[in-house]
């Protein structure tokens, strides 16, 4: 019998469906009760994500998906901790007699990229110190192909196509708004400091064109985005001959985003641009975050614990 397919966002607890979705994590995981084996998914299309448990796994099935794996799937939607989860019955790869396209199920962000683009190179030419400028603009037009699709995150906040994208140019508008009101602000720092402090998450991760990471690299495992950055920005300095002062400053905004020694920073900020900087960013990542976490909860009801949340439960107001 034919099944109807659905849009992740309008599934609700009870739907029979067959869908196509995009793996955006899959883990073969072993059941605390009986030790058997199952495959946990996390699926996504354009309207946004959902779990997936696939119980009795052949044996053939163990390795058989993929990140950014088209598939199809058919199975019942469930509610576990407030949150819709889909259990599925059979599962398959999207073949070519299917005739969907990946970049249809892909979550991107709400913008188009090259607006985006464009609306980050405004902010460039805004910086008045030429040193900076042209620091910046090094720095972006040397990954301008990679920045198009790639996301800020693997798993957390803006894990989405065109995220890192999305990221730097809200947290512009935001320094921007600031500035407007603290008129003490460096606008030409604040600014390079937020389209600097992560564009090393490009070589950090490695993500295919749908925006999709499928794991950290050498170097990111080893060094992280933050020290890449720093190495980065210190190369083009070299090329351009900027001068040493200038060099420091963009260098500690990178250094210093994190604001802690856990979380890859080895020293807080030290002036007020750099410490604009930490705050612009968490308020972004919290935004989309608190904005994720409620997406599909039923209001007046609690999440699950959100990781990136500090494992809080995150409410869903009525109002």
């Amino acid at each position: 019998m034919e099944l109807a397919s659905k849009k992740i966002s309008d599934l609700v607890v009870g739907d029979r469906v067959d869908c196509f979705f995009i793996v955006k994590r899959v883990d073969l995981k072993t059941t605390n009760s009986n030790d058997k084996k199952y495959l946990d998914f996390i699926f996504g299309d354009k309207t946004g994500e959902i779990s997936g448990k696939l119980w009795e796994v052949p044996a053939a099935m163990e390795t058989m998906f993929k990140e950014s794996d088209l598939v199809k799937a058919r199975g019942t939607v469930t509610s576990f901790m407030n949150s819709n989860q889909f259990k599925i019955d059979r599962i398959r790869l999207s073949s070519e007699e299917d005739g969907v396209d990946p970049e249809d199920f892909v979550e991107t962000a709400p913008l188009k990229n090259t607006f985006m683009l464009d609306e980050i190179r405004k902010f460039i030419l805004s910086i008045r110190d030429e040193d900076i400028r042209r620091v910046v603009e090094a720095a972006v037009e040397e990954k301008v192909d990679k920045i198009m699709y790639y996301p800020a995150a693997k798993r957390n906040h803006h894990a989405i196509r065109s995220g890192l994208l999305y990221h730097v140019l809200t947290m512009l508008k935001l320094g921007q708004q600031i500035a407007g009101i603290y008129t003490t602000v460096n606008t030409d720092l604040l600014y390079a400091g937020i389209i600097l402090h992560d564009l090393e998450k490009m070589n950090e991760m490695e993500s295919s064109e749908l925006g999709i990471v499928s794991e950290y690299t050498i170097e990111g495992n080893l060094l992280g985005h933050i020290s890449l950055g720093v190495k980065n920005v210190d190369r083009i300095c070299d090329r351009l001959g900027t001068p040493d002062e200038k060099r420091m400053l963009l260098e500690h905004m990178i250094l210093s985003h994190h604001y802690e020694p856990e979380y890859g920073s080895p020293v807080k900020p030290m002036f007020l641009e750099a410490e604009l900087l930490h705050h612009i960013d968490m308020i972004d990542a919290r935004v989309f975050d608190f904005n994720l976490a409620v997406r599909d909860l039923e209001p007046g009801t609690l999440s699950e614990s959100i990781f990136s949340l500090d494992r809080r439960r995150i409410y869903n107001p009525k109002l």
